[in-house]
């Protein structure tokens, strides 16, 4: 499947074959980079909100997550001086996830000038970029690899992407990293003896999506965008309910904290982010995942990788939920 990706196509980004390792999904690559490099208390920077396994999979792997808050002032990204005050001694990584997963930031090409200014003073500090929903963009946003900025990280970067987005490819369990050479050859040992190696159909079907007509990811992008400008305006809608436009990725990340300190028809009081989403799921039927898991609490994770109807009709049903409270 190597032959088949092409990051030079679309990031300008160049690596041989032996820099590009294939995994079971892009988690897979995630888990065993930190496998092959943290030692017991090495710190890996996290900044909110983020992807829910990136915290468990440094602590198990005894390495400890350094969660860096990004509130919605800042558009949820970490800025440059939130950065320097985190690297320590111990720093081994840093993750970035643009577009972000749950709240839709995209860092542009002078943010992330900004960060890597700090990394070049701090050549201890790896950096781990997932750039899985890189296709998603909006507003007029776009897609920009740290390494398109800062070509001197490549010795210590591991550019981490797969097809279950874009191609819309989930259950077929394909991801890649790619990155230097001594790293990629000790995530290939761990895969090799662990999993041996992802399943050869899939890797084929990938292989294929890759390097065939792209048109498909326009279009599918074309409606994500489509999808979440409704979905913005109708939780805008709702009150006590706030969301600011993603501008990449598939989610919207609205502030539920008007509603908190309400009481539902059963007499419960919403104290959290996590009662609400329990709320909408049992009184309006709607399924949604709490900020605090992705560590942003007051806030909610809604998908609109669906059908307009579907957007349409659940925000009905929040909206009817939300006018049920007292």
């Amino acid at each position: 499947m190597k032959r088949g990706q092409d990051q030079h196509r679309e990031n300008a980004l160049s690596y041989a074959l032996d820099q590009i390792v294939v995994g079971i999904g892009a988690k897979h690559i995630i888990y065993n980079a930190f496998a092959a490099t943290l030692n017991e208390g090495d710190e890996v920077i996290i900044p909110t909100p983020f992807w829910v396994s990136y915290p468990d999979m440094v602590a198990i792997n005894g390495g400890t997550p350094v969660i860096v808050g990004c509130d919605e002032s800042s558009g949820f990204k970490l800025t440059a001086a939130a950065l320097e005050k985190s690297i320590t001694p111990r720093s081994r990584w840093l993750v970035l996830n643009t577009p972000n997963n749950p709240s839709g930031a995209v860092y542009s090409a002078d943010e992330l000038k900004a960060l890597c200014e700090v990394l070049m003073r701090h050549p201890h500090v790896w950096v781990m970029t997932d750039e899985i929903y890189e296709h998603f963009v909006y507003r007029g946003a776009r897609h920009v690899s740290p390494l398109q900025v800062e070509p001197a990280l490549a010795e210590r970067t591991l550019v981490i992407n797969g097809v279950s987005k874009a191609y819309a490819m989930t259950g077929w369990r394909i991801g890649y990293g790619a990155g230097p050479l001594a790293l990629m050859k000790a995530i290939a040992l761990l895969i090799t003896q662990s999993t041996t190696c992802a399943s050869g159909a899939s890797q084929a079907a990938a292989a294929v999506a890759l390097s065939g007509p792209q048109q498909c990811v326009a279009e599918g992008a074309a409606l994500f965008a489509q999808r979440g400008e409704r979905i913005v305006g109708l939780i805008n809608a709702i009150p006590g309910m706030r969301c600011v436009p993603p501008d990449g990725a598939f989610y919207a990340f609205p502030s539920v904290q008007g509603l908190l300190g309400k009481s539902t028809p059963q007499g419960k009081t919403l104290a959290n982010d996590v009662d609400v989403m329990m709320y909408l799921l049992e009184q309006a039927g709607v399924a949604t995942i709490d900020g605090t898991s992705y560590g942003q609490p007051g806030y909610l994770r809604i998908s609109f990788a669906t059908s307009m109807e579907q957007i349409e009709q659940g925000c009905k049903q929040i909206a009817a939920a939300v006018a049920a409270l007292k």
